[in-house]
């Protein structure tokens, strides 16, 4: 495993981290805490030291099964990052909150479910530009930060995009960004690379593989069960994405290397990426994501 240090944060973190939407029952299926657990045990045993979750993966559910976890494990080697602003209510339904009673609310249920002192990294998740300008939020979460509940706070910029909170981030404190990006979608680039160099942020990109469709796995045609969230996607863009993976897979995908790990390799090869996350659904998946860390120098 290699690792980088997240702009001025100072945390190290594996460049390799594991996403836990999935544990929230959104992807398809449900997790116990024996396969959460062997999934963050095959992390372990790979260096992977990065934890990414939200408050809306599930009603904290996500968090909860990560927090059974940390409290029968070493906490100390993990870097905990988690999300704000929203609460679920059902598959794909939730309700924004980014007031200050809101979010102070969720930073509690947060840690009692993470069943930990201090988060590590505390990030805006998905908000709009005009929840975003909240001098009044940004405040708290300094003096929470002051009181030793959060380590460090981040944005995680909605999937449309928003250069504007790239842009003004640094002014609220905020020490990364974490962004949609991949050799599908490379907004990121010309969007957010150029503000986070200026100002030392760490980019953390999420979606490395577009959803699963940069497996390779899955060809023109393909579809989901309902409770997954690949089921909601547009149907006329899943299909030119899949085209474009088929023509990735021929053209720029190596002989004899996966495409998964090759798509997590491309990202990392920016220098301005200081980790990926990557969603699993089981220990095998853990492994091969962690083994793109051998492509990169």
């Amino acid at each position: 495993m290699r690792y980088r240090i997240l702009g001025q944060t100072g945390l190290r973190a594996s460049v390799i981290g594991v996403g836990t939407w999935q544990f929230g029952g959104e992807w398809g299926r449900d997790f116990s805490q024996a396969e959460a657990d062997a999934i963050l045990d095959a992390a372990a045993e790979c260096g992977i030291n990065f934890i990414d979750t939200a408050e809306c993966y599930g009603d904290h559910l996500s968090e909860r099964l990560v927090g059974d976890y940390l409290a029968r494990r070493d906490r100390s080697r993990w870097l905990v990052a988690t999300k704000f602003g929203h609460h679920f209510n059902s598959f794909m339904n939730r309700t924004d909150d980014f007031s200050v009673a809101g979010v102070r609310q969720q930073l509690e249920a947060s840690l009692k479910a993470l069943r930990v002192e201090t988060i590590d990294l505390y990030q805006f998740h998905s908000g709009s530009d005009a929840l975003f300008q909240s001098q009044e939020l940004w405040t708290m979460l300094a003096e929470q930060k002051r009181a030793g509940k959060i380590r460090h706070l981040g944005v995680s910029i909605l999937q449309k995009g928003s250069e504007f909170q790239a842009r003004e981030a640094a002014k609220f404190g905020v020490g990364t960004l974490q962004v949609f990006y991949n050799r599908l979608d490379r907004r990121a680039e010309t969007l957010y690379f150029p503000h986070a160099q200026c100002d030392q942020l760490g980019i953390l990109t999420r979606v490395p593989l577009a959803s699963g469709l940069l497996s390779g796995r899955y060809k023109p045609g393909a579809t989901f069960a309902a409770n997954d969230v690949r089921a909601t996607f547009d149907a006329e863009k899943l299909k030119r994405d899949l085209a474009e993976v088929g023509r990735l897979q021929k053209e720029e995908v190596p002989p004899g290397v996966p495409m998964a790990k090759w798509a997590m390799a491309w990202c990392l090869k920016n220098p301005m990426v200081s980790a990926l996350i990557s969603g699993c659904k089981n220990p095998e998946q853990v492994r091969a994501n962690a083994s793109a860390a051998e492509l990169i120098e």
